[in-house]
């Protein structure tokens, strides 16, 4: 390990670790030229926070963007001291973002290892090769309540699609007798979303960490549904770009499954494709961007990528969740999916693992159920577990790292079935997932059917879309709302209570449950009970 130098402390939350099975090749290219971003403390501290917390049972922004620069934005004087940090280690400062509370400094990698005394090197993990660290970064103690997170050092990919392509015969995968598979129109009008509603005046962003779209898809599939294409936009992040691979098995089919959905629930939203690599800096460069990007001016965001907790970073997650602090502060609702491999999330210690960011108590989490229908009619819906047929199941449980929001309070969240203790329960709401009851997409080129969670987030943001339009203001934060009203709203049946099924680790249950939230949404009673609630 290298030498600290005098006057440096570890970073809180900096550390990170190196998969078990990764080999490592060789040191990194010292003369490589990267860029890092270095986000910074809120100068109001935990205010924004509060604030959020002690937010009534009326939905809106918070604040005006105005307000929020004056109060929340990087300070001028912390802004100061990075670049002269960056300077004393010959690093350019290629952008501020005081909004985002953002520096993008650019320079080698062995000044990037001097100025943070860590080592990168060369590793290859599943066949992928990527620039990684393990242990701390350090800094001088005079930034390190300044600074709450480094990101670009280390390039490996970080977060996976939660979408679940229907198993065909000759996969290996069982093929139920029973696969129907849906439009999103048929799925709107199986929740009853507004017919009279197309979303117009609004912006849906999409956050996507590879793959891309043609327009000659989207074209063609939305002509097939009746509708008018919608305005698709794409937006660079750090080098991300709409850039298809030509594989419908690729992110290609996450990319896809988000417009499509999205754009048929709202086809009169404009939607905004934020595209970054997949790392923990394209993540959250996406996500800030996206939340204060003036020109779009998204209402709604739409996440269908994530991993469960314990593969992020302390300083990830604190940045990620301040970011969507923001996000419900500025009255912009992000739709985050849950997860595709039930109460585990996909690691194998024998342990319940919730996905992140769907855990962040700022967001909304999308959980998944299996829709049965007959004669157009919703006959029966459960809680999405495959698992049995060698397929995916709902993600959902208690957090490890969030604690109980105070608007969860109410619900009876149980214990974590890891060791008892209380935190954050995922997901809050839901929606179909199961592939075996997929939506039908269109992509490079290839109609097909598909599941996952991954659909639950744009079809909750297009439906966020219409409520924002009917409203005449976004709804912002909904959870607060959400769990404050969820007697009414279910004795309404404008949430929609699925009491069937598991996870693996939880089950269904009456009211709120870690496979399903607080249930599916009846789109047109929910729309009314926000009218109400703005009007009291």
């Amino acid at each position: 390990m290298p030498e600290i130098p005098d006057g440096f402390t570890r970073l809180t939350g900096s550390e990170r670790h190196l998969p078990a099975q990764a080999r490592r090749i060789r040191s990194a290219d010292p003369n490589e030229r990267i860029e890092v971003s270095i986000y910074l403390r809120d100068p109001a501290g935990e205010t924004l926070a509060s604030e959020l917390e002690r937010q009534t049972n009326q939905p809106g922004p918070q604040m005006s963007r105005n307000e929020y620069m004056a109060r929340h934005s990087a300070s001028a004087e912390d802004v100061e001291r990075v670049e002269a940090f960056a300077q004393a280690h010959q690093l350019q400062v290629l952008a501020v973002d005081r909004a985002a509370r953002r520096l993008v400094l650019g320079g080698t990698v062995a000044q990037f290892c001097a100025a943070f005394a860590t080592e990168l090197h060369q590793y290859e993990y599943e066949g992928e090769t990527f620039r990684g660290r393990s242990g701390y970064l350090h800094v001088p103690r005079e930034l390190e309540q300044v600074i709450v997170g480094v990101f670009g050092l280390d390039d490996r990919p970080q977060a996976q699609p939660h979408l679940r392509f229907a198993p065909t015969p000759g996969t290996g995968a069982l093929v139920s007798t029973s696969t129907v598979s849906y439009t999103p129109l048929e799925v709107a009008q199986l929740y009853d979303f507004p017919r009279d509603l197309t979303g117009s005046g609004q912006c849906i962003a999409l956050i996507e960490l590879g793959g891309g779209y043609s327009g000659q898809d989207l074209a063609a599939y939305f002509q097939q549904l009746g509708l008018k294409t919608p305005e698709v936009v794409s937006v660079s992040v750090d080098g991300g770009e709409n850039r298809p691979t030509g594989d419908p098995n690729s992110a290609d089919g996450e990319v896809a499954l988000d417009i499509e959905i999205a754009g048929a629930v709202a086809p009169g939203a404009r939607i905004a494709v934020y595209f970054a690599p997949n790392t923990d800096r394209g993540f959250l460069d996406a996500i800030t961007q996206a939340i204060h990007d003036t020109t779009n001016a998204p209402s709604v965001i739409s996440i269908s990528w994530g991993a469960p907790e314990a593969s992020w970073t302390r300083q990830a997650m604190t940045a990620m969740n301040q970011a969507f602090q923001a996000a419900a502060s500025l009255g912009i609702t992000v739709c985050v999916a849950s997860g595709d491999n039930g109460a585990s999330d996909g690691l194998q210690d024998h342990k319940a693992h919730v996905d992140f960011p769907a855990s962040s108590p700022y967001v909304l989490g999308c959980g998944g159920t299996r829709l049965e229908t007959s004669a157009g009619q919703v006959t029966r819906e459960v809680a999405w577990n495959e698992t049995a047929e060698g397929g995916g199941a709902t993600g959902g449980g208690i957090s490890d790292v969030f604690p109980l929001p105070p608007w969860q309070q109410e619900v009876s969240v149980p214990p974590s079935i890891n060791d008892q203790h209380q935190g954050r329960g995922v997901p809050d709401v839901a929606g179909n997932a199961d592939p075996q009851t997929g939506y039908q997409i269109l992509v490079d080129g290839q109609s097909t059917s598909v599941g996952g969670t991954s659909a639950v987030a744009p079809l909750w943001a297009g439906l966020i879309a219409l409520l924002n339009q009917r409203r005449g203001q976004p709804v912002g934060y909904l959870n607060p709302f959400l769990y404050q009203h969820y007697r009414q709203l279910l004795q309404q049946k404008a949430l929609r209570d699925v009491t069937s099924g598991d996870n693996g680790g939880y089950a269904a249950g009456p009211g709120w449950d870690a496979c399903t939230g607080l249930g599916t949404p009846d789109g047109a009673l929910l729309v009314q009970a926000l009218l109400t609630s703005s009007s009291a």
